[in-house]
């Protein structure tokens, strides 16, 4: 896995795919002020943008996108097929509804959004490969995965898997599943990276260095995930006045002490998404 500058703006590339580090998600996000806040959020100079099947507003991202007037292929588009979904047959019919709302052919990237234990991992690994021979997608990996499912998952996957989506914020560390995507090449896509609630930001060691490098709280915690090797983050906002600020993030670096002392703030593993169906998460 490699990481570069493109531009303005940090590249990872993970077998295969180029994944702009900062993206813009929409998690909640509905009709038209979606539309609104993806075509903004272009014009702000994000080129990924992340959906999924669950979120309703497929056909709501497709229409920001096409009023953005940016080239499809200079967008790299993520979307998820929801772990009720996951069998073989299903995820197939999934991912094609999601790329017929979309209305932009294939999508980027396409996520199994979360594992779902009674449908073996062999049956949905082999789904989601066909997503690819179909032309649905031209990458595809994983969201909210252990680091063994990830082991299991890249040993029985023919096509490459690009990455892990997973909540990875100041207060959870991700040790395990960082060190499973270097093993396989693999990027950390971060999702809640700010946290919710404004609890991670209004830390006084965060505020502290926000005063300090003359930045807001959410560029400090957003530099530190993306000055870590392979990883991209994916703020939500509904304030358009947010997004430039989220992607001002690539002319600054926190000091290797700084960086450590966020860093020691994972400690706490204090996880802000757990549904019912979560897999038996890493401890670490």
């Amino acid at each position: 896995m490699m990481t570069q500058k493109d531009g303005c703006m940090k590249i990872i590339e993970a077998n295969g795919a180029r994944i702009p580090a900062i993206g813009y998600g929409t998690w909640t996000l509905k009709d038209g002020d979606c539309a609104d806040m993806v075509a903004r959020a272009i014009d702000a100079g994000y080129r990924h943008i992340d959906t999924a099947a669950m979120y309703g507003n497929e056909q709501a991202v497709g229409e920001g996108i096409r009023r953005s007037g940016i080239a499809r292929d200079e967008i790299f588009l993520t979307t998820k097929v929801w772990w009720e979904n996951i069998a073989g047959g299903d995820l197939q019919r999934s991912a094609g509804e999601s790329i017929d709302r979309l209305g932009l052919g294939a999508v980027d990237l396409l996520l199994i959004h979360w594992p779902n234990p009674a449908v073996p991992l062999e049956e949905s690994i082999a789904a989601l490969n066909d997503t690819v021979t179909a032309g649905l997608t031209h990458h595809i990996g994983l969201g909210n995965f252990t680091s063994t499912m990830m082991d299991e998952a890249v040993a029985l996957s023919a096509a490459p898997l690009v990455c892990n989506q997973v909540e990875f914020h100041p207060f959870l560390s991700q040790d395990s599943i960082r060190a499973a995507c270097h093993r396989h090449g693999m990027a950390l896509v971060a999702y809640s990276p700010v946290g919710q609630g404004g609890d991670i930001l209004a830390h006084p060691l965060i505020a502290g260095l926000a005063a300090q490098y003359g930045r807001t709280p959410a560029q400090i915690v957003l530099r530190w995930e993306i000055q870590q090797d392979g990883v991209a983050a994916i703020p939500r906002t509904k304030t358009p006045a947010r997004l430039a600020e989220n992607l001002a993030v690539f002319d600054f670096d926190l000091s290797e002490d700084d960086h450590a002392a966020v860093t020691a703030l994972t400690v706490k593993r204090q996880r802000l998404v757990d549904p019912g169906w979560a897999p038996n998460w890493d401890r670490i």
